[in-house]
C-alpha cells in the first residue's frame, strides 16, 4: 500500500473522528436532561451491578463529568442525579473507580453496603443524590466560618437530598432548586449535604430558601441533621458532628459552594492536580463513541438482616 492511499485513509478515519466528536458535543450543548436515558448492567444487589448514562445517539455518558450542572442562580436551580430513592437501603453512589463513572452499589470489605434503618426511618430518609460537575476537593483545606475547623473535601460530588413528595427513580437527573446545606463532618472530611426541592413538586413554588422549609415540612430539617448525626452508629462509628454551630446555611450561600466545588471539578479534568492526590476520581467522558449494550437483569433479594431497626 503506497503512502498516498495510508495518508487519504488516515483522513478519512480522523475525519469521521472528527464527525462523532461533533456530534457528542452538540447533544451535549443541549442542556437538557432529556437528552440523556440509561442503560444496566448486572442484577441490582450484586457486586456485577452497574447503571450507565447515555446519550441521545446510544453513546455512553458519565454521570460525574457529562451531565450538564446547568445551574441558574436566578432561579436557584441545578440538575440532581438521583442514586438513591427515598425509603430504600442499598448505598448506590456514583462510581469515581470505573470509567464513564456509572452508579453502582458500595462495599466494603468486598461486601456490599446497606444503610442501617435508624428508628423511626426505613432507609434514606430522602431521595438521595448528587449534583453534576462539581466535586468536593481533597487537596486543600477549607475554611468553615467562625468554627476554627479547616477540613479537606472527600474527593465526590456534592451530595443533596431532594425533600420533595415523590419517591425518584435511581439514574434520573432532575431540575432541583437549591435550598440551603448543612456542613456534615464524616470522618474528619468535610461533606456537603445541600438541602433541594424537585421543581415540579407542588411545594416547590412556595419555598425559596432554608427559611421556608419548616413552614411546609415541619420537622425535616431537624430529622435530616438528627439522621446524619447517627446514621453510622449501628456499624460501631462514632456519632457525626456538623460545622457552623450545626446550622444550615441558606441558599445564596449554597450556591457559592456550588460555584467553588464547580470550579474545583474544572481542575480535576483538567489533570492539573494528578500529582496531588492518588486516589482522584476518573474523568473519561463521552467523545469516543464507546456504546454498550444494556444486559439488564432482575434486581436480586436483599438480605434480611438489612430489614433491622435501631434504636440510637
Amino acid at each position: 500500500m503506497n503512502m498516498s492511499v495510508l495518508r487519504m485513509n488516515a483522513l478519512v478515519a480522523k475525519s469521521r473522528a472528527m464527525e462523532r466528536l461533533k456530534q457528542t458535543l452538540n447533544i451535549l450543548s443541549v442542556r437538557n436532561h432529556r437528552q440523556f436515558n440509561t442503560i444496566q448492567q448486572g442484577s441490582k444487589y450484586t457486586l456485577g451491578f452497574k447503571q450507565y448514562v447515555t446519550l441521545s445517539n446510544g453513546e455512553v455518558a458519565s454521570f460525574f463529568h457529562d451531565v450538564p450542572l446547568a445551574l441558574n442562580e436566578s432561579e436557584k436551580t441545578v440538575n440532581m442525579i438521583v442514586e438513591v430513592p427515598r425509603w430504600t437501603t442499598g448505598k448506590f453512589e456514583i462510581s469515581k473507580e470505573l470509567r464513564f463513572n456509572p452508579i453502582i452499589q458500595d462495599t466494603k470489605n468486598g461486601k456490599l453496603r446497606f444503610v442501617n434503618n435508624i428508628f423511626p426511618y426505613h432507609g434514606y430518609i430522602h431521595n438521595y443524590g448528587a449534583i453534576p460537575q462539581t466535586w468536593e476537593d481533597p487537596t486543600v483545606k477549607h475554611e468553615l466560618g467562625n468554627d476554627a475547623v479547616s477540613l479537606e473535601g472527600d474527593n465526590d460530588p456534592l451530595d443533596c437530598c431532594e425533600i420533595g413528595s415523590d419517591v425518584l427513580e435511581m439514574g434520573s437527573i432532575k431540575k432541583v432548586k437549591v435550598l440551603g446545606s448543612l456542613a456534615l463532618i464524616d470522618d474528619g472530611e468535610l461533606d456537603w449535604k445541600v438541602i433541594v426541592i424537585n421543581v415540579n413538586d407542588p411545594l416547590s413554588s412556595k419555598i425559596n430558601d432554608i427559611g421556608n422549609v419548616e413552614k411546609h415540612f415541619p420537622g425535616i430539617l431537624d430529622a435530616t441533621r438528627e439522621w446524619f448525626r447517627k446514621y453510622k452508629v449501628p456499624a460501631g462509628k462514632p456519632l457525626n458532628s456538623f460545622a457552623f454551630h450545626e446550622q444550615y446555611i441558606n441558599s445564596s450561600s449554597t450556591i457559592q459552594i456550588i460555584k467553588e466545588c464547580h470550579k474545583s471539578w474544572r481542575k480535576l479534568i483538567s489533570g492539573s492536580l494528578d500529582d496531588k492526590y492518588d486516589k482522584l476520581p476518573r474523568i473519561e467522558r463521552s467523545g469516543n463513541g464507546i456504546i454498550l449494550e444494556d444486559s439488564a437483569k432482575p434486581p436480586s433479594q436483599v438480605p434480611p438482616e438489612v430489614q433491622k431497626w435501631y434504636y440510637v
